[in-house]
């Protein structure tokens, strides 16, 4: 039996631990709480991966590389292919929104206020890169602070030449431990979505699909456009490599992308499917996908853009083309400062709402409003963010000639 479990694609495993979650809150959904604590425990075991693994495989990435000088051609074009995606993310999320017109009529007024924290500022977030402590950066999990710090310790081994060898070596080896156990870990998929995904439903009851409807199409709309069309065009124009495997080799990445709705925790099988199923280079994945998880959030900007459209069409209020612009600029900076875990998105809003004029108690409003369904569309638009961040990776490796191309064409679930 076991040898039958395991010879089942993951990504099909996934996908049956969600109709078992289903069927269980729909048929017996007092029995949703008592399995919660599979979703918990499959949840922090993730987690608790993530920062280490960060840490660990951008140094040996940048270790593999031997001559550091690529790292600033590899890290910049990387950068800037984010930047370029999460703006047409945006402006793809506005003009869904803009169409479906999601929030005429929507009853805002009737939602209980959602406290808001004071968003971060833009110099904060900057300077908050160079962390003044790395094991506290280590345990609070700072994505942007622990990339920096990684990025340091590799060029720093680079550097020290034959000194820095055996650190190298240790490097190597601690990435392929960490890798071993994110696939021991991703056994667990198939049983921590059963019980995610009964309890999200539970909680917010079976209505959670109808209640907010034209709001979860535009979300699954703009979705699809990003990659299906985005994220294609990219790979056909840029990569030069044919669509098909690609999508077919990351499917347990997005599996895993919309179970747990978390960039972070997406990121382990994200650099697995990377070096197994698309035969990206490991100076490439290990470098990308990493910084993928912190900035590169195409589902996070889809939904900031089609959310403030939504709001404003709620509150009437007026957009033109000087709106549109503030709400690009603002949502793509947004974005860029969200963390990779769920529904921080809809915390990030109030920065881009108060650019045009919405007070933070209407603001609040809007957050009540969304915040019980949004464990679902969390699941829906982090799936864009987990494709994007492979295909800038292939779009690198390509450049970088770290593109395994006989590899990537037979790409396998």
């Amino acid at each position: 039996m076991m040898r039958r479990w395991f010879a089942i694609p993951l990504w099909q495993r996934v996908l049956g631990g969600l109709a078992l979650g289903l069927l269980l809150a729909l048929v017996w959904p007092s029995a949703a709480p008592k399995v919660a604590f599979m979703g918990d425990l499959f949840i922090r075991a993730i987690r608790m991966l993530v920062a280490p693994i960060v840490l660990v495989t951008i140094a040996s990435g940048i270790t593999s590389l031997a001559d550091p000088k690529r790292l600033g051609p590899l890290g910049g074009r990387a950068v800037g292919l984010f930047a370029v995606m999460t703006a047409i993310a945006v402006t793809v999320g506005m003009a869904v929104a803009m169409v479906i017109r999601p929030g005429v009529g929507a009853p805002i007024g009737s939602a209980i206020p959602k406290p808001l924290g004071a968003p971060v500022a833009m110099y904060d977030q900057l300077v908050g890169i160079v962390p003044l402590n790395i094991v506290d950066a280590l345990a609070k999990g700072d994505m942007l602070a622990l990339i920096f710090v990684a990025i340091l310790f590799g060029i720093g081994t680079v550097l020290s030449g034959e000194a820095g060898k055996p650190f190298a070596a240790v490097l190597q080896s601690l990435s392929a431990v960490l890798l071993r156990i994110v696939g021991v870990v991703m056994e667990l998929t198939p049983f921590g979505v059963f019980a995610l995904i009964a309890n999200a439903v539970v909680t917010n009851g079976a209505g959670v699909f109808l209640n907010i409807g034209w709001l979860a199409l535009s979300v699954v709309i703009g979705s699809l456009i990003q990659i299906v069309v985005v994220h294609s065009l990219m790979l056909r124009l840029l990569a030069r490599v044919p669509v098909v495997p690609f999508f077919r080799g990351i499917v347990d990445a997005l599996a895993v992308a919309f179970s747990t709705a978390s960039s972070s925790a997406t990121l382990p099988v994200a650099m697995t499917v990377a070096g197994r199923n698309l035969g990206i280079g490991k100076p490439v994945y290990s470098t990308v996908l990493p910084l993928g998880a912190s900035i590169g959030k195409d589902g996070t900007a889809m939904y900031v853009g089609l959310l403030s459209v939504f709001s404003l069409q709620a509150f009437s209020v007026p957009i033109d083309a000087g709106v549109y612009g503030i709400v690009l600029v603002t949502g793509a900076l947004a974005a860029f400062g969200t963390a990779p875990v769920p529904s921080a998105s809809l915390f990030m809003l109030a920065a881009v709402l108060s650019a045009v004029g919405v007070a933070p108690e209407q603001t609040a409003l809007v957050v009540g409003f969304v915040l019980p369904f949004d464990r679902l569309l969390d699941m829906t638009r982090t799936v864009p963010s987990a494709s994007a961040n492979l295909t800038v990776a292939t779009v690198v490796a390509r450049w970088e000639g770290e593109l395994d191309d006989t590899a990537y064409r037979r790409a396998r679930v």
